[in-house]
């Protein structure tokens, strides 16, 4: 199982890469258990859209 550490980098990481299988598994079985890590994937995604936003809006 994961820590907390490490499934925060993995989540940051796939912002930029595809994980690979193992990566990606490890990844939702920590979820699957802890709320403050779904809660910092909830923030990563909401970060991307608003840059993604930004950037749609030519700033």
């Amino acid at each position: 199982m994961l820590k907390c550490k490490e499934a925060c980098i993995l989540l940051s990481e796939s912002q930029d890469r595809r994980l690979s299988m193992r990566e990606r598994l490890s990844v939702v079985m920590h979820l699957a258990v802890c709320p403050s890590c779904r809660c910092y994937r909830s923030q990563l995604a909401f970060i991307r859209r608003n840059i993604k936003e930004w950037q749609q809006h030519g700033h």
